[in-house]
């Protein structure tokens, strides 16, 4: 998959909002994308739902700056996080489709990228993987990018951890623990932890749960290119969720994230599956690849985080 070459990845800047502009200008610099690479447009950034009409038109106008041969595209905002019922990474990936939505506690339309092998998803599949750099400030998102990109190539020793919290409508995932475990522990350490969170770990690389609230963010230290997620009902509703958003794992240290942006139900397949992200990102896919191929059903999931950061590629592999 070419997503890890820069001249296949595409970053939008929303110049109506000074924090995208800073971010985009950054990451580009940072990861050595080309200016002609670069999509600029406008558009509201203090709500969090696009209407489907305004997003088509917002990605025509997009993809009539960038290249043909996109592979990845790039946000640089946490609003707008939405395409009416679907996120707004999983609509740029796909375009945006009703069978990409459900209302009540149904299937969507499947991903064609789950557990996919090195092939290019645009020329398979006509989908570029999109996923945002969203942050509450410069800060923050400078952070996220540095240790994203700090993190490629180093083989990280860590951990992973797969919390079993007692919350049965949240604990759905809890099915693929043993399975995970199994396949990984060989490889790094893998606990199975029956609590309400881990606490006073310094060496997290994985880290997945399902909770309202993960407690104990402020005690524990993720290693770069960390995953961490939770599986509940509004995760990816990344300004004014009443439950945690994804964007607490960033600023607690993780590189990556994932977070529904409408009531999913709990199916598993709509959240990832540790095994399957493990198995791409250990064997060296970048965090962007390896939490695409992760998701059966992403169409009502966002992905945040540093896209490219890939610790466990081998340097020769970097486009």
């Amino acid at each position: 998959m070419q997503a890890r070459d820069s001249a296949k990845v595409a970053i939008v800047i929303n110049d109506n909002d000074p924090l995208s502009v800073k971010i985009g200008r950054y990451y580009a610099q940072a990861r050595n994308i080309s200016p002609f690479n670069i999509a600029r447009i406008r558009l509201p950034h203090d709500r969090p739902v696009l209407s489907s009409g305004d997003f088509k038109h917002l990605q025509k106008k997009i993809f009539e700056q960038i290249p043909s041969d996109t592979e990845a595209i790039v946000l640089t905002w946490r609003s707008p996080y939405r395409v009416d019922c679907m996120s707004i990474t999983s609509a740029f990936a796909f375009g945006f489709a009703r069978r990409y939505c459900a209302t009540g506690c149904r299937p969507t339309a499947p991903n064609p990228y789950y557990d996919g092998g090195a092939e290019s998803p645009f020329k398979k599949f006509r989908m570029r993987l999109s996923m945002t750099i969203a942050a509450e400030n410069f800060d923050q998102a400078k952070a996220l990018i540095d240790r994203g990109i700090g993190a490629d190539f180093i083989q990280p020793q860590g951990t992973a951890y797969l919390v079993i919290t007692g919350d049965s409508a949240r604990d759905t995932r809890a099915a693929t623990f043993d399975a995970t475990q199994q396949a990984f522990g060989y490889r790094l350490p893998t606990f199975i932890v029956n609590a309400a969170g881990i606490r006073n770990k310094d060496n997290v690389l994985f880290y997945f749960t399902g909770a309202k609230q993960v407690p104990y963010l402020d005690s524990i230290k993720f290693l770069p290119g960390a995953i961490a997620d939770h599986l509940t009902s509004s995760g990816g509703r990344l300004t004014g969720s009443d439950q945690m958003n994804a964007l607490e794992w960033l600023k607690a240290g993780a590189t990556g994230s994932f977070g529904a942006v409408v009531e999913p139900c709990n199916f598993p397949q709509k959240f990832p599956n540790p095994k399957i992200l493990l198995k791409h990102y250990l064997s060296g896919d970048t965090l962007l690849e390896a939490y695409w191929k992760s998701v059966v059903w992403p169409g009502q999931g966002i992905f945040i985080g540093e896209p490219l950061s890939a610790p466990f590629a081998a340097p020769e592999e970097n486009g």
